[in-house]
């Protein structure tokens, strides 16, 4: 990566990833610094999820090393729990608990993981769905809110445990058009605020907008990566032009 940066947060090496005989990830070099946004694009199936689910080390991997902040985070010895502390995950589907209202779904991490009296993690709590226009819904159950709000609420249970990188999954794919928006523009201000996401992403526009470098994943290798801009502006391999090409007609046909 050759832009000037800050410091290093994730440092991916020569990641593989099998499944019995079927290869999935075939050897990811990639880097994520400090308050930047890295949008992951690629088609279904073209090993996104599963990185970012390496990353967080909900699956093993097979061959390479993930350092988190300069610690060998794939090491088999570390201590898992204390690591998924460190970096946030939000996937496509809400994954709320729908017992809880909104408010308790984040006071109950901020209580268990943190460790906060339940005040505190209260005032916190509040704190972050006043941030996100949510706090008069604070005791309302997810199924009574929209998909944006209910999206927006898992986001900021993972950000209110301060990671130091967060993994966002696909998380407009579940919504309405509509509601999209009000997904991104968080996204947007969370970059602002310093926070360090990978994001594995189809919203193209948002990608070359807001992302600072972009990685186009195919067949479980990167076939280019590059600053957002020239990225979407002069892609260089012919995959890519094409991959490119076929979403924004199908997104003019939309």
């Amino acid at each position: 990566m050759s832009l000037d940066l800050g410091p290093m947060i994730l440092n991916v090496r020569n990641l593989k990833k099998e499944f019995e005989d079927k290869s999935v990830l075939k050897g990811i070099d990639l880097e994520v610094y400090r308050g930047q946004i890295v949008a992951l694009i690629g088609s279904s199936g073209s090993g996104k999820s599963t990185l970012l689910r390496c990353i967080n080390l909900l699956e093993e991997i097979s061959d390479g090393q993930i350092f988190l902040n300069d610690e060998d985070i794939s090491d088999p010895k570390v201590n898992q729990d204390l690591i998924r502390r460190q970096i946030g995950l939000v996937f496509q589907a809400y994954n709320l608990f729908a017992h809880l209202s909104i408010l308790e779904n984040i006071t109950l991490a901020l209580k268990h993981v943190q460790g906060l009296d339940t005040e505190t993690a209260k005032a916190k709590a509040l704190s972050l769905l006043e941030r996100i226009g949510l706090a008069e819904k604070a005791d309302s159950y997810p199924d009574k809110l929209s998909g944006g709000q209910q999206q927006r609420t898992a986001i900021m249970r993972a950000v209110a445990l301060e990671p130091k990188l967060l993994l966002l999954d696909e998380v407009t794919s579940a919504l309405d058009p509509e509601l999209v928006g009000e997904v991104l523009e968080l996204i947007r201000d969370l970059k602002a605020g310093g926070t360090s996401i990978l994001m594995a992403t189809h919203e193209l526009t948002f990608a070359r907008d807001v992302a600072d470098w972009v990685v186009f994943l195919d067949g479980g290798v990167i076939i280019e990566e590059g600053p957002a801009k020239e990225f979407f502006t002069n892609p260089q391999n012919p995959r890519t032009i094409e991959f490119l090409t076929r979403l924004r007609r199908r997104a003019g046909d939309a």
